[in-house]
């Protein structure tokens, strides 16, 4: 038996993108909460001591949430490749983003400086934020349309206030 893979088709097969309805608005406003939660982390205590977290709670972690709230991005959904395998999205951010955020569980118990209540509040704000990526990637039109990412903003504000 011979298997042979049928070509994609020409390019102006491909549709372009359509933006969903409240789209603009709904990225808008997970970039000025990720902007909201990167000052919020700003302004936590710095650690007493230089060192690897200290430098981690001050600088990669706010970055990496305004990056990750600045960056979602409704096209980077899963999808099938031309090949029918199934592709995960990436919401619009890269690895480094993700894994820094996704550390924060580990490493925030390491900030002995900030206390229980700020270091569990460290951990909501970086879980929302990789799970308004995962939810945009999974189903964005859900996501957006029916003000589940607003949720997530409301949450986070709920965290950092």
């Amino acid at each position: 038996m011979t298997i042979s893979h049928l070509p994609a088709g020409p390019t102006d097969d491909v549709v372009p993108y359509e933006p969903w309805d409240g789209e603009e608005e709904a990225l808008a406003a997970a970039a000025a909460a990720g902007r909201l939660a990167a000052a919020w982390i700003r302004s936590l205590p710095r650690a007493p001591a230089p060192g690897p977290v200290g430098a981690w709670h001050a600088g990669e972690l706010p970055d990496a949430i305004e990056t990750a709230t600045a960056s979602l991005d409704p096209q980077e959904c899963d999808r099938m490749d031309p090949d029918g395998v199934m592709v995960d999205g990436t919401g619009g951010i890269d690895e480094e983003t993700r894994s820094t955020l996704a550390a924060v569980p580990c490493a925030v118990q390491d900030a002995l400086w900030l206390t229980p209540d700020q270091q569990i509040r460290l951990v909501a704000v970086a879980s929302l934020a990789l799970g308004a990526v995962r939810l945009l990637a999974e189903d964005p039109g859900t996501a957006i349309t029916t003000g589940e990412l607003t949720r997530m903003w409301a949450l986070l504000d709920h965290a950092i206030g």
